[in-house]
């Protein structure tokens, strides 16, 4: 019986290194293509956080909280209530300035008629100068011709005097009252437009009880309590847009060199994984690193200085559809890879043109609601809107 043969185990040392040696240098050769096609211009970071605008809801006026129409978590609309104050003071207020300003519309107008009778006192007084002129010049010829006595003439020259100063006071009390309201009309008098901004400003402040959302989002915090006595400016509530999100990815100062504005981002979360991978764009660069607006800026010309690799902001915008479809959260981690085979873009933004990115409503409407409030006052009150000149 032979022995069994042994087995060549350097044959199968060689082959198995040779077999390894392949895998290797293939796998070498793959990465070294990837690399040349697409590695090279690709700059990744980790070290990424999602953005975001936080709406602070704030009180224009100071009151009591009656009522809360939304929770933390809450979804809220553009223009829906979300908070709403005591009206009582606000509506006692309004109904003053809208008394006062009937008031005065009226002796405003008293005003005006008072300068239209002075006037006509004028026109008279005038008159009785006149007559009394004729009177005098036709009285001087008669004494001539001895029809009439000197003591006569002396009476005529007297009313004559007495109709001449009865003009000038006239006159004077007619300038007193068109300083009054000269140059203008009822509706564009001082006094009215002062009491006309007074019930602008009244209902102003009773609107102002109500508090609207500025913003469609989610409420994020929910300080304000029902029966809470609150300020000026105190923050009720805070709103995030989940749709006004973006990813402020901050990359080592060493992989800035080929990033510029405009060039294609892929972002992934950690929330939903690999899975889901955001486009994006490059929407600008950060003028500081964050050590930079430090309230404490390092302080680097000391001897043992050590460097430290800094880190600047890079912006990336992210694709609307994909956030409808998978929301992010402010200050959730990202992984951000940025494309910098484009590198036509500028390192920073060039175009200083401003232009609208956010925008809520105003008070006009407001305003225009209560201007036709003042036109029913106006008309219910006036007399007299004719201008006065002197």
């Amino acid at each position: 019986m032979l022995p069994p043969p042994i087995p060549d185990t350097n044959n199968h040392r060689k082959r198995l290194l040779i077999g390894l040696s392949g895998v290797f240098l293939l796998l070498g050769m793959v990465y070294l293509f990837y690399w040349l096609l697409l590695g090279r211009y690709e700059e990744t970071t980790d070290d990424a956080y999602v953005g975001g605008n936080s709406v602070q809801v704030m009180s224009h006026i100071p009151g009591r909280v009656t009522q809360i129409s939304a929770e933390e978590t809450d979804l809220v609309k553009k223009g829906e209530i979300v908070v709403q104050l005591d009206k009582a003071d606000a509506e006692i207020a309004l109904k003053l300035a809208q008394a006062q300003l009937g008031l005065i519309v009226r002796q405003v107008s008293r005003y005006y008629d008072e300068v239209n009778q002075l006037k006509a006192n004028v026109q008279a007084q005038q008159d009785n100068f006149e007559r009394a002129t004729e009177d005098y010049k036709r009285r001087q010829g008669l004494v001539v011709n001895k029809s009439i006595s000197e003591e006569d003439l002396r009476h005529a020259k007297i009313a004559l005097d007495s109709a001449r100063d009865a003009v000038t006071v006239a006159k004077q009390q007619l300038a007193g009252a068109v300083t009054l309201v000269g140059n203008t009309d009822l509706y564009h008098h001082p006094q009215v437009e002062q009491a006309i901004v007074n019930v602008r400003n009244a209902y102003l402040q009773w609107r102002r009880t109500t508090v609207y959302a500025p913003v469609t989002g989610y409420v994020a915090k929910r300080p304000v309590q029902v029966g809470q006595q609150i300020n000026t400016n105190t923050i009720l509530m805070v709103i995030v847009p989940l749709e006004q999100v973006w990813v402020d990815a901050n990359f080592k100062e060493s992989q800035l060199k080929n990033i510029r504005i405009g060039q294609s981002a892929e972002a992934i979360s950690d929330a939903y994984g690999s899975g889901v991978k955001y486009k994006g764009t490059v929407i600008g660069l950060n003028p500081g690193t964050g050590s930079a607006f430090d309230l404490l800026p390092p302080q680097n010309a000391t001897g043992n200085w050590i460097k430290i690799v800094q880190r600047l902001p890079v912006r990336i915008g992210l694709d609307k559809e994909q956030l409808k479809k998978y929301p992010l959260r402010k200050g959730l981690s990202m992984t951000v890879t940025v494309n910098t085979r484009n590198r036509k873009g500028e390192v920073l933004e060039q175009d200083s043109s401003t232009k609208v990115i956010y925008e809520s409503a105003d008070d006009s409407a407001d305003l225009q609601e209560a201007d036709k409030i003042i036109d029913n006052i106006l008309n219910e009150n006036a007399k007299n809107t004719s201008p006065i000149t002197p």
